[in-house]
């Protein structure tokens, strides 16, 4: 993974000791208010419901067992002993004090960690696939990528008052892992004639305008990728809305002026910088891939005789291996996921001692990384085969073993209503009564994969819109209700889910998850997946079930 050079650490040392005198003069009375907001907001701390919340960067999803062990004595010594993975591979603090918060900053800097630009109208942090290097469909690793992007954005100048908030995703395999679609701009990495290029989707975004992104450019060359992306921006921060904050994405821009038409401006903006002085230079492409060499892999067989036994003969064992891990590119290794979705535990929680534990496995069993995944689950991305039943029984003590990854149960949720001052309704009760329906494996196992998303508001960060299911909290007079849609996907085959009809009060929601589920059962052919019978049958035979009887 990427390890800071000395101008890295100063910047960041430099941030710190910046928002320290920031938070003092605020403190003291010096600074106002409004003016402290905007200072705040670009170092990851907002005001919540009930305190301030402190969002962590976690570029592209990675994390070392030091930064793990770190955050765990975070959230102990400054939280409540816990913190949150979101959908978009950061870290989550729910209650630090406004007061300790350049302490925390400290603490992070002193294991390359940081907050910058996790917040406010700036380019966030830049996410990718969480099983990049590994996975067997990949063409090229596209975290060098992500990290060249991630030193051009932070402190650009020119991009740190954008329009509105602004997200890059890069994937570099077949299978989208990385939801590039519902993105500012979406980067997919392929090969051509020997070579890599890039296609880019520009104007995807979720929130209260759901909008599949566009392909603005089929083909480009590596070396111009951030004369490309710096062509985009300038053209949204000149044409993008600023009077009104629900229209100033540059989804809202892209469908005004035509996917077409937005993308000759940024062609004609490129043409003024595709060969300055921002182009990438094969020596400095090389200086950031260097970062990213493959671990000392051992050469293992995959055929394991005493784990393929283990696995026949353990339904527990078995049914985890089935769910939660996946083929990597390297013989005799694994690709792990921890599934952080306990019934009664909030989607995406997980506790000091749990962090602690997962750093130790990290060691242990994959070279001392972890990855954080968009459906807020850790990924141990090289876990040699020949040590899954050990891994397993130490997750299962641990109570991070749970075989439900990519199963209904494994619930991507915002923090709703229990924590976020804007969300419409509470989302963590609806996903632990949705768990608690649904608590047979066997029957988990039965129904297959299934995506059920969570949203608190119409923000959504909680990926309703892409849900297999989707359900959004929504305010009807004064009560918390839930509208319910279905057929989304964010994978490469994205897309936005439709509005069932009217929302349903909050003890009705896993009925009618239940009743959609068995229009599925119903209809459904051989190995046919949940989003399979719906795009073959369409909506009206779950509308005509779930609404039956009014």
């Amino acid at each position: 993974m990427y390890v800071y050079d000395e101008y890295d650490q100063k910047m960041v040392d430099e941030r710190v000791a910046q928002y320290r005198d920031q938070t003092n003069r605020y403190l003291s009375g010096e600074l106002p208010a409004d003016e402290f907001l905007h200072l705040r907001l670009r170092n990851g701390l907002y005001i919540q419901r009930l305190a301030p919340m402190l969002r962590i960067a976690v570029p592209y999803g990675m994390l070392s067992s030091r930064q793990l062990r770190k955050i765990a004595h975070i959230t102990r010594q400054y939280d409540r002993g816990f913190c949150h993975f979101t959908t978009r591979q950061n870290i989550q603090l729910n209650w630090p004090v406004l007061e300790q918060v350049p302490d925390i900053l400290e603490e992070l800097a002193s294991v390359q960690m940081h907050t910058i630009q996790t917040s406010g109208n700036c380019i966030r942090n830049t996410t990718s696939d969480q099983f990049a290097a590994v996975a067997p469909d990949e063409i090229e690793d596209p975290r060098p990528w992500a990290e060249l992007i991630r030193q051009w954005s932070t402190f650009h100048p020119e991009f740190n008052w954008l329009p509105r908030k602004f997200k890059i995703a890069v994937t570099g395999a077949r299978r989208d892992r990385a939801a590039i679609q519902v993105h500012d701009i979406g980067i997919r990495l392929f090969e051509k004639s020997g070579q890599t290029r890039f296609e880019i989707l520009a104007g995807g975004g979720l929130g209260r305008t759901p909008v599949i992104g566009t392909v603005i450019r089929e083909e480009l060359e590596p070396h111009h990728l951030l004369t490309y992306l710096e062509a985009i921006l300038r053209v949204y921060n000149r044409y993008g809305r600023r009077d009104n904050k629900y229209k100033a994405r540059i989804k809202i821009l892209v469908r005004a002026m035509t996917p077409e038409v937005f993308a000759e401006k940024v062609e004609a903006e490129w043409q003024t910088l595709k060969d300055g002085s921002g182009m990438l230079s094969e020596v400095e492409i090389d200086r950031v891939k260097k970062h990213f060499t493959e671990p000392d892999y051992e050469h293992l067989d995959d055929h394991v005789p005493e784990v393929d036994d283990l696995i026949s003969d353990s339904s527990g064992f078995g049914a985890w291996v089935k769910q939660n891990v996946k083929p990597h590119k390297k013989p005799g290794y694994c690709i792990v996921t921890l599934a952080l979705k306990n019934t009664a535990v909030a989607p995406g929680d997980v506790t000091d001692e749990q962090l602690e534990i997962i750093a130790d496995l990290a060691d242990k069993y994959s070279f001392g990384e972890v990855r954080v995944t968009h459906e807020q689950n850790v990924t141990l991305a090289d876990v040699p085969k020949k040590a899954l039943h050990d891994l397993w029984s130490e997750l299962a003590t641990a109570s991070l073993a749970s075989p439900n990854l990519g199963l209904l149960t494994d619930i991507i949720c915002c923090p709703g209503g229990d924590y976020c001052s804007l969300a419409n309704a509470k989302s963590i009760p609806v996903a632990e009564a949705i768990q608690r329906q649904f608590d047979d494996l066997g029957y988990l196992h039965d129904l297959g994969e299934m995506d059920v998303n969570i949203s608190g508001c119409m923000n959504a960060c909680g990926h309703h819109h892409v849900g297999n299911i989707g359900i959004l909290g929504v305010d009807k007079k004064g009560s918390e209700f839930y509208q319910v849609s279905i057929g989304g996907s964010g994978y490469e085959d994205a897309a936005l889910a439709k509005i069932l009809g009217p929302s349903f009060a909050q003890d009705d929601v896993p009925t009618v998850i239940q009743t959609l589920i068995d229009v599925y059962l119903n209809n459904r052919q051989e190995d046919e997946k949940f989003i399979d019978t719906y795009r073959r049958i369409g909506i009206d035979p779950y509308k005509q079930a779930v609404y039956a009887n009014e």
